[in-house]
């Protein structure tokens, strides 16, 4: 919602959807979304090795000692599969994903506003998807300075289900970390914040971006600063996103 001031337009009051219907709706979008992620996670579970085997020839393609991918449990395998399936499902089915939620968030929008929704949705999803690329140009660099540490003394043997944990979480952390420019660009365009308050608070940022690659990484430094500084310059750019988002809003 844009500000007042700057918008003709009655804004939009509860009274248009009740609680009720509100609670329909969270429902109706949770079920396309989960229908969703299904359909396309079926086929990711069928060839889950000829993704598995291509993700390990990637991420592994620099790493000069050995790597042995090893698991321990009898039924790891299997949890591998239904890991893959869904993490690829969701992935394939992103764009339907960030469609819903956005068309969901739409009813409090103003009718200009609304316009929005699916180009912001296209910018989710092509943020989301380039957020998890970036990460798997980053891996096999990561892995090949880890695997390197301590080579000739130690030989890496990875348990799978926490290389693949491993893998998992540095794509979602980037996926979603890429978000940062779409958000940035939604809360200035309904006038909650504009770029001066992004520039002002620049300090705590940085503090809290830290405190976030922290939480969502693994616990190594090397992947806390490799999402620190990404999301360093995402903020940085936010901050012309929102100077150009806040114009239009004048």
């Amino acid at each position: 919602m844009t500000q007042t001031s700057n918008n003709s337009e009655a804004p939009p009051t509860g009274t248009e959807m009740p609680l009720i219907a509100h609670i329909e709706e969270l429902r109706r979008t949770l079920i396309r979304c989960i229908c969703a992620a299904i359909l396309c996670a079926i086929p990711c579970g069928v060839y889950w090795k000829t993704i598995f085997d291509a993700i390990v020839a990637h991420t592994l393609r620099l790493c000069e000692s050995k790597v042995h991918i090893i698991y321990t449990a009898p039924a790891e395998t299997v949890m591998l599969s239904i890991k893959i399936a869904i993490v690829c499902g969701l992935t394939l089915a992103s764009p339907i994903l960030f469609q819903q939620v956005w068309s969901f968030i739409s009813p409090a929008l103003y009718k200009n506003e609304r316009k929005l929704v699916l180009p912001t949705a296209i910018a989710s999803t092509v943020c989301f998807l380039s957020g998890i690329a970036f990460s798997f140009y980053l891996l096999p660099l990561a892995l090949k300075f880890l695997t390197e540490f301590a080579a000739g003394t130690i030989d890496p043997f990875f348990k799978i289900d926490e290389y693949l944990g491993f893998l998992i979480k540095l794509a979602l952390a980037f996926g979603f970390a890429f978000q940062l420019p779409v958000i940035s660009f939604a809360l200035a365009r309904i006038g909650l914040i504009d770029h001066k308050f992004l520039a002002r608070n620049f300090r705590y940022a940085i503090v809290l971006i830290f405190i976030a690659a922290a939480v969502l990484t693994p616990p190594d430094v090397l992947s806390q600063i490799m999402l620190a500084i990404p999301l360093l310059i995402l903020y940085g750019l936010s901050i012309f996103i929102a100077f150009f988002a806040g114009r239009k809003n004048d």
